[in-house]
Formats: C-alpha cells, structure tokens, sequence
C-alpha cells in the first residue's frame, strides 16, 4: 500500500511540478513546445504498449485472453471518445493562438480548459493503478515513470495559456494541483478495480491502454504537428518512446 501512495503521490506531483518550470519557460517558442509535447506522446506510447498492452496479453490463465485484450483497447478508446464529445477539445482550448481574451469568456476558457484537462489526466492515474495488477513492479515503474516524466512537459505548457487569460499566479498553481489530484484518484481507482478479481486483469490493462492510445493519437499528435515544427514533433516522440524502451530492459536486468 505504501508503494501504491508513493506512486499516486508521484505522478500527480509531477503536474505540479511541470508547472513550475512552466512558470519559468512561460515563453518558449512554439517550436519547443511541440518538441516537449512530442517526446511526452513517445513517453505515453511506449507505457501504453510495454506496460499495458503486453502485459495483459501474458496473463495466459486469463478466460478468451486475447478476445479481453483487443475488447479492451478498443473499449477504453470508445470511452474516452465518448468523454471527448462531452468535453471541449484539447487543442482548441490552449489558448496559445489567442491574442486577447475577455474577462467573462476568460472564465469560462479556465472552467472548460480544467474539466478537459482533469477528464485526460484520468486514464492516465488509471492506467497506473491497473498496471499493479500485472504483479510485476518492472511494469508499474514503466507506466508511471513514462507518466511522471510526461506530465512535467505538460504541467508547463498550461502555464502560459493560463496566465495569459488572466488567472493568478496562486489559482493557476492550485489548478495544477487539482489535476495532480484528479490522476491520483485514478491510481487508487484502477488499482482497487484489478484487486476485485484477476479474471478481467487483461479487459483492464488493455482498457487502460487503449485509453491512452487515444488520447496520444486524437490529442497529443495532432498538436504537435498544428505549428509547422511536425519533424522536430517526430523525432522527439521517438526519442520519448526509446527512452521508456531502455528503461525497462535497464529494470528488467536488475
């Protein structure tokens, strides 16, 4: 349990702390943007695939494996589409490309650009608490490490657009924390749903997968390619994706 917290704890921080060094860069390029976020999508892919998708299809004393594992990619990307069609989209509500914004439309920007932002977080906490079902810490490092690491790039580019619509520097701070806090809660959700039962561990792992395929695919990809930096995007996805790559060979040798 203890290490359960830990976990939780570190990968909601971790927003906070991105946001912190958004503070700082608040005024980096676009072209540096795009690169951060594309290295956090290579980040999220490879936690998705090594540490989720793999994992559930060697669950071998699982019921109709393999039938559970394509379900529930499909599944957690279905949900998280549904949750899209409720939510503004991501990109539209960065408030980069804006030059001025109204007091009343400000408001209501920060109030949609929290609930889209917090929705997202989500799967991710998800994604971790899922992953202590494989049993295997090698697995649960992979997932959230590769989140951790990724939610400090993303902290720090909702610093800007949030100063920009004039919130203070305090409600922006505490923004950031109730996102931190949103990804907790799916940690403890995800892990107390794999702890019911072992016989949907596979549905679940690939749900949690599939979620974040989705979002990587209809939210993070297409930002970082909007701007004109699409290769600078790309080769810094891959470098995210080789990094979470060499970390789980260097964890699986220990």
């Amino acid at each position: 349990m203890l290490t359960l917290l830990a976990t939780a704890l570190g990968i909601g921080l971790s927003t906070v702390l991105g946001a912190g060094f958004g503070l700082l860069l608040r005024n980096l390029p676009h072209r540096f943007n795009d690169a951060i976020l594309g290295a956090a999508a290579g980040l999220m892919l490879a936690a998705a695939v090594i540490g989720l998708i793999l994992p559930a299809t060697e669950c071998t004393e699982a019921p109709f494996l393999l039938v559970q594992v394509v379900a529930g990619v499909f599944a957690g990307a279905l949900m998280v589409s549904l949750i899209d069609q409720l939510t503004p989209h991501l990109h539209s509500l960065t408030g980069i490309e804006q030059e001025s914004h109204a007091n009343a439309d400000g408001i209501s920007k920060v109030l949609l650009f929290v609930t889209a932002i917090a929705i997202h977080k989500f799967p991710e906490g998800l994604a971790v608490g899922v992953s202590f079902g494989t049993g295997h810490l090698t697995d649960v490092l992979t997932v959230a490490g590769s989140i951790g690491v990724q939610n400090i790039p993303e902290g720090m580019v909702i610093i800007a657009p949030l100063l920009a619509i004039g919130v203070s520097l305090t409600r922006t701070f505490l923004i950031a924390l109730f996102i931190g806090l949103i990804e907790v809660a799916g940690t403890f959700f995800g892990y107390s749903l794999v702890s019911v039962t072992n016989g949907i561990l596979p549905f679940a792992l690939s749900f949690a997968g599939g979620m974040m395929l989705y979002v990587i695919s209809d939210e993070m990809i297409p930002e970082t390619h909007a701007h004109g930096y699409e290769k600078m995007a790309t080769f810094a996805l891959l470098a995210g994706f080789m990094f979470v790559v060499i970390f789980d060979v260097l964890l699986a040798g220990i």
